[in-house]
């Protein structure tokens, strides 16, 4: 699904007082951290994870994997801090439609 600005822009305003439901630690990237994201978006459809990554290289790395293993929409990172969306068949959330 590809989002607009303006959907990001919404997405990012629901994301911003949810916590870190994932945090990936000193194993880095396991099978395990991808189920466990996978089963986080197929619960909540946003979510954050938190990256132990201080290489920016290799954050950047594992940020990709994490998209392309998951079929997730990257809506922003800070820091730390990955917000990812992929909307489930319920449709939990709303996004505004694309103009």
């Amino acid at each position: 699904m590809n989002l607009t600005t303006k959907q990001k822009q919404h997405l990012k305003g629901l994301a911003h007082n949810l916590k870190p439901v994932v945090m990936l630690g000193g194993n880095g990237l396991t099978e395990g951290v991808l189920a466990e994201i996978d089963s986080a978006l197929s619960h909540h459809e946003l979510i954050k994870v938190k990256l132990a990554s201080g290489d920016r290289e290799l954050k950047n790395a594992i940020v990709d994997a994490i998209v392309r293993e998951t079929q997730a929409d990257k809506i922003q990172l800070i820091g730390h801090v990955l917000v990812l969306f992929r909307q489930s068949e319920e449709m939990k959330i709303a996004v505004p439609k694309a103009k």
